[in-house]
């Protein structure tokens, strides 16, 4: 944007050290009664990747369980069999928003169910919460929170270093951190649920990238850079002796201990002049690598080397890779083929030109071979080739001139790794995707080993607009860093982002409301950089294609642009500070400045009357009836000042809803008077999706708080009553900036995240319960200043459809309990042809390490989907094991899996047996 000390010395230790006992478990409260709910589903539109991913970790011990960091959009762990990735923070809700950002993930080598995560995304004002650091025994199914006394930066500079947190591969109840902000290292010895400083560790760190920085992002103490472990000066339930730490400081960037953390010191002889990224351990050889370079991070770099330092003598050596004379770049992504523990391979930090570069070597450094080489400038010959036919867009729409290329190897290649279990994989993450190989050892033998983006599964965008059309394609996105898309498919990548102009940011979108081929976009981009370019663009055939006209000089920021309802006429407000309204007669040929309204209005249009449009500024709303020419403030009041959003009922002349600070409003009357929907006590965003059966009225949906329960809204009858759409476990951090309904498909509704791209979700077809007629409960407009308590919101899930009350008998439990494992089957929702199911499995009995259950369907019942298990059915006859991750239950825990599946009739709940398999 954008992871066991001997008695003796954990007493010594805890003497000196100040403890850190906030729990929690990171589940919400429970939901509010008085909403009803609606059973969805909820999936993400697919883009594949489109942000920065710091951070790829391989168990050490486990073949294929791989997790991946982002730096806004959480975490995901790699499922082998789809090639995909999970996400696993979409519980994160937005009282927690920041937790969303990762600086750090660690997974247990002992006992690889666990898994942890050090969370948090800014160290400065922006995030309003500390971090947290949290931990997980089912492979991040659930989790629970130690919160920290200081803050996180997942999203901050020097967040590619790492990994900051590291378990013990020997006594795996210990793990240490590195905070940023100079809080120093931190130790837990019981499995993260309880933290301390450690107070004798002697450097919390000085560099800051800008010292100056009043914002505190750039002059944050970049602090403590990784923790990397010595597996081999230990035993198996005895504490590591030998751990290093990297710490941002120029000349001291690396100490260790060689007894276990009583004493820690500066390693002698050690260089100097550049912040150590990477530190990485061979065990076998007794070595540890390190990779420098002269900045934190990502963005810039522009020195470095790469190091070696022998345990057994105490020296360095320096193995930097030859450099084609003067090096412009540092290094980082540094890793070791665990097959293979001599061959190493490091790539640049950052090397935006031409490109970025990876070395090998086979020798421990002592030689190197480049991914790429000059064969007669500007031509190069490289050891790999791309392939990018499952994303596309990753060109970029660019048509560079050699030596550069598209698509490029990338760029903040922070993290690279080996597979430990399979030399032939590697992957790496960049700014905008994952990549990865499957033939890597081609590069030793001759041969051009294959690059892919293995991605599907991580969406990491930020959508700031989104606009469902009535007719062409389903879908168009305005997204920070990528542009955008037009999507015909929502379960498949598009081809390319929109280009002519490419935009780095689509800010805004509209179409023409009885003419919806037409469309308007606006964006960001450095003027200065591309002169020819506009930061307005349009299209006459829904967004396949577009072209650009004139605008105003000075402008750099896209703000807020709207069409006519017959495309006849736009109105822009460009985001740029001071700048005025401006409207176009036509597609942008002039523009002519707007009178009566504030600059950087918010700007919206009617979706009848042609020549009407609203405008948005400082608690005040503005129309304008003669095509933008002139606005007229409201008499209307009372309205909030900050965070609005606004949005013209297409149908209905002067029909809007404005959400904002302290609720949602309502005007009939083209903004002259607002009611208040008293039932909404926050509102985020508000769209508009098909009318239910048998209404008129369009579907609202609400990202706000309503009866005290934050979540996503549907209402079905102008805003009198509301069901929730999505569930507690699965919020999203911070959501709404865009949300739509789909004007074709009744209950279809998109939301834009910040980080975990877009939802669309669909309604599971449970019994609608008919809209009553009754107004809206509504309160008469008031004068009375907003709230300033800023929104809550409850986004939406990928994850299988939420469940609600059972439909069918009280569910059946056998064995009984006390005896092995139970099975308690429960109908979580039925509806015609189809329902859903739950089943919960608790082991009362010894540990296991997997599970089953089986059971027998006595009406034709067929299962469709199943999660959180694998599943054989022949006949009537099922069994399901557990999905490996959640097989491994101790003595009172259980877990869950669940299932879609037809019925006929009858329904009848079968009884279910489960069947352990005890853990030796």
């Amino acid at each position: 944007m954008r992871r066991s000390l001997a008695g003796a010395t954990v007493a010594a230790l805890a003497a000196t050290a100040v403890a850190v006992v906030v729990q929690f478990a990171a589940t919400p409260a429970t939901p509010a009664a008085a909403a009803a709910s609606d059973p969805y589903s909820w999936k993400n539109v697919r883009i594949d990747g489109g942000g920065f991913v710091p951070g790829i970790v391989f168990n050490q011990t486990e073949k294929n369980l791989i997790y991946a960091r982002t730096d806004i959009g959480g975490a995901y762990r790699w499922e082998q069999s789809t090639q995909s990735w999970t996400p696993l923070l979409d519980w994160v809700g937005a009282d927690k928003w920041g937790y969303n950002g990762v600086v750090s993930l660690a997974t247990d080598p002992v006992q690889t169910n666990r898994v942890y995560a050090a969370v948090g995304m800014y160290t400065n004002s922006w995030d309003p919460n500390n971090g947290a650091i949290l931990r997980s025994t089912d492979k991040g199914a659930t989790w629970q929170a130690t919160a920290l006394p200081f803050k996180n930066g997942g999203n901050m500079p020097g967040r590619g270093m790492g990994e900051r947190l590291a378990v013990d591969p020997n006594k795996n109840s210990v793990l240490y951190y590195g905070a940023e902000g100079g809080n120093g290292l931190w130790r837990s010895t019981d499995y993260g649920v309880t933290w301390a400083k450690v107070a004798n560790f002697p450097n919390v760190g000085n560099y800051r990238a800008d010292p100056n920085d009043s914002t505190g992002y750039q002059s944050q103490n970049q602090g403590l850079t990784w923790v990397s472990f010595d597996k081999s000066t230990g035993t198996s339930g005895n504490a590591t002796q030998t751990i290093y730490v990297g710490v941002a400081d120029k000349q001291n960037p690396v100490y260790r201990t060689t007894n276990g953390g009583t004493t820690w010191e500066r390693i002698a002889n050690q260089p100097t002049g550049y912040l150590a990224h990477k530190g990485v351990v061979d065990p076998v050889g007794g070595y540890l690598y390190i990779a420098t370079s002269d900045t934190g991070g990502p963005y810039d770099g522009g020195k470095g080397d790469v190091w070696k330092f022998s345990r057994a003598t105490g020296a360095w050596t320096k193995i930097s890779p030859p450099s084609d004379g003067d090096p412009y770049y540092g290094y980082s992504g540094l890793t070791i083929d665990r097959q293979k523990p001599n061959t190493i391979m490091v790539a640049t930090q950052i090397s935006w030109w031409p490109d970025a570069i990876f070395w090998r070597s086979a020798d421990g450094g002592a030689t190197w071979t480049r991914v790429w080489d000059w064969s007669s400038y500007p031509n190069r010959t490289k050891k790999y080739k791309m392939d990018i036919s499952s994303v596309p867009w990753l060109t970029f729409g660019a048509n560079p001139q050699p030596p550069e290329e598209t698509p490029k190897l990338g760029w903040m290649n922070e993290s690279l790794e080996i597979d430990p279990f399979d030399s032939n994989r590697m992957l790496y993450g960049t700014g905008a995707t994952i990549y990865g190989t499957t033939d890597l050892t081609k590069w030793d033998t001759g041969g051009q080993f294959t690059i892919k983006p293995m991605v599907k599964g991580v969406e990491e965008t930020a959508v700031l607009d989104l606009i469902s059309p009535p007719s062409g394609a389903s879908l168009i996105s305005g997204l920070g860093d990528i542009g955008g898309f037009r999507h015909t498919d929502l379960n498949a990548v598009p081809s390319m982002m929109f280009t002519q102009p490419v935009f780095t940011s689509t800010t805004s979108l509209d179409y023409a409301e009885t003419k919806p081929s037409i469309m308007v976009r606006a964006g960001n981009f450095t003027a200065s950089d591309r002169p020819n370019d506009r930061h307005v663009a349009f299209s006459t055939d829904g967004g396949a294609n577009w072209f650009q006209g004139s605008e105003p000089g000075g402008i750099n920021n896209g703000g807020t642009v709207a069409a006519s309802a017959d495309g006849s006429q736009f109105v822009w407000a460009p985001g740029d500070s001071g700048k005025q309204v401006v409207r176009s007669v036509g597609f942008g040929n002039s523009w002519t400045a707007s009178t009566g309204i504030p600059a950087n209005a918010i700007i919206k249009s009617d979706r009848v009357n042609s020549n009407k449009f609203y405008g948005y500024s400082g608690g005040k709303f503005y129309v304008s009836t003669n095509g933008g020419a002139s606005f007229t403030a409201s008499a209307a009041t009372g309205l909030p000042t900050v965070d609005v959003k606004f949005k013209a009922l297409p149908g209905t002349e002067g029909d809007v809803w404005l959400a904002g600070e302290g609720g949602l409003w309502h005007s009939t009357n083209s903004g002259t008077s607002f009611t208040k929907v008293t039932s909404v006590s926050t509102a985020v965003n508000v769209g508009f999706g098909k009318a239910a059966p048998g209404q008129t009225y369009p579907a609202l949906f609400v990202v706000g708080t309503i009866d005290g329960q934050p979540g996503v809204y549907r209402s079905d009858n102008t805003g009198a009553t509301w069901v929730r759409i999505n569930d507690n476990q699965h919020q999203y951090g911070n959501a709404g900036e865009a949300l739509t309904g789909d004007p074709r498909v009744y209950g279809r509704v998109y939301l834009g995240t910040n980080g975990r791209g877009i939802l669309v979700a669909d309604r599971l077809g449970g019994t609608t319960t008919p809209p009553t007629t009754a107004p809206p409960t509504t309160a008469p407009p008031t004068t009375a200043p907003p709230t300033t308590a800023p929104p809550t919101t409850a986004p939406p899930t990928t994850a299988p459809p939420t469940t609600a009350p059972p439909t069918t008998a009280p569910p059946t439990t056998t064995p009984p309990p006390g005896s092995g494992c139970t099975a308690t089957y429960q109908v979580t929702n039925s509806w015609e042809g189809g329902f859903q199911a739950e089943v919960t499995v608790r082991n009362n009995g010894s540990p296991t390490s997997a599970w089953s259950v089986s059971w027998t369907f006595a009406n034709g019942q067929k299962i469709t989907q199943l999660w959180g298990g694998t599943y054989t059915q022949s006949g009537s006859s099922v069994v399901v094991k557990d999905a490996g991750y959640n097989g491994a239950l101790g003595t009172g825990a259980s877990t869950s899996f669940g299932f879609l599946a037809d019925w006929s009739k009858t329904n009848s709940v079968p009884t279910a047996t489960c069947t352990p398999t005890i853990a030796r």
